[in-house]
């Protein structure tokens, strides 16, 4: 089986990209250093440039709290895009912090991140797109977004 370059996958999947965000407080939204590349914490943006909002476990359900790890994931991937130049450029995902905007009694927040991870196997493969992880839960996050998610990445 031919492996697939990140960019070409995306195409092939028919994931569009949402605008990559700008940052809302005093950060970067990614930096390289070497060999890696931090990702900011990303929230989940539409392709309208709106964000997801509600807590899981209330306003929102699990299913829609991993819809809106998927759509951070894609956001992920539109700021590398747009600071690297190419998703082609990453070697592997390194780590993932995932954080749920949910309520006190929600525990499914591996669950929800799954939503961002299974994206990342999608585009980088089973090997690649898989790094450490966290995922854990919050009692609120920025603007009410449903998850927030921060990311490493090794470059080649």
């Amino acid at each position: 089986m031919e492996h697939l370059s990140p960019e070409a996958k995306l195409k092939q999947l028919g994931l569009d990209l949402p605008p990559a965000p700008t940052p809302k407080g005093v950060y970067k939204p990614c930096l390289v250093d070497r060999n890696y590349v931090y990702v900011s914490g990303h929230g989940p943006v539409t392709m309208d440039n709106k964000l997801l909002k509600g807590r899981v476990g209330s306003e929102v359900d699990k299913e829609q709290g991993k819809l809106a790890a998927r759509q951070t994931g894609l956001t992920i991937l539109s700021t590398l895009q747009a600071n690297l130049g190419s998703l082609n450029k990453i070697k592997r995902v390194i780590k993932v912090l995932g954080m749920v905007n949910c309520t006190e009694d929600f525990g499914e927040h591996p669950y929800v991140i799954n939503g961002c991870s299974e994206l990342f196997v999608e585009i980088f493969g089973s090997d690649l797109g898989v790094g450490v992880r966290s995922a854990v839960g919050m009692g609120s996050l920025p603007e009410n977004i449903s998850v927030e998610i921060e990311a490493m990445f090794e470059l080649y």
